[in-house]
C-alpha cells in the first residue's frame, strides 16, 4: 500500500491499529517526517502494546530524532512483549531492538 492508502485508513478509522502502524512505518520507509511517524506509531503502540514491530518502528523514529531517552523504554517494552510470550511473534525483532538499545548507551 502507498502512503495515501494508509492516510485514508487512518482518516476512516483513527483508532485503527493497523492503519496507524502502517502509516507510521511507511513514512519511516520512505524517509518522510519522523515527527509524523512518531505521532502515528505512538498511537499504534497504545492501541496494541504487544505489537513488537510497532515498538521497533517507534524506537527507530525516536532514535532518528535524537531522542534516546524516549527510545529506550519503547525498545525495552518491545523486547519485553516479544520475550513474554504474550505477543504474536516478534521474537525475530529482538536482536535489532537490543542492538539499538546498546547503541544508545
Amino acid at each position: 500500500m502507498d502512503l495515501d492508502s494508509f492516510r485514508q485508513m487512518v482518516t476512516k478509522n483513527p483508532k485503527g491499529f493497523l492503519g496507524r502502524y502502517g502509516l507510521g512505518n511507511k513514512i519511516l520507509q520512505e524517509g518522510g517526517s519522523l515527527e509524523e511517524a512518531v505521532e502515528h506509531l505512538r498511537v499504534a503502540v497504545q492501541l496494541d502494546p504487544l505489537h513488537v514491530a510497532s515498538h521497533l518502528a517507534l524506537g527507530r523514529a525516536l532514535v532518528g530524532l535524537q531522542r534516546p531517552n524516549e527510545a529506550k523504554p519503547v525498545l525495552q517494552a518491545g523486547i519485553d512483549a516479544a520475550t513474554s510470550g504474550r505477543s504474536n511473534g516478534g521474537r525475530d525483532l529482538v536482536p535489532e531492538m537490543e542492538a539499538l538499545l546498546r547503541s544508545l548507551g
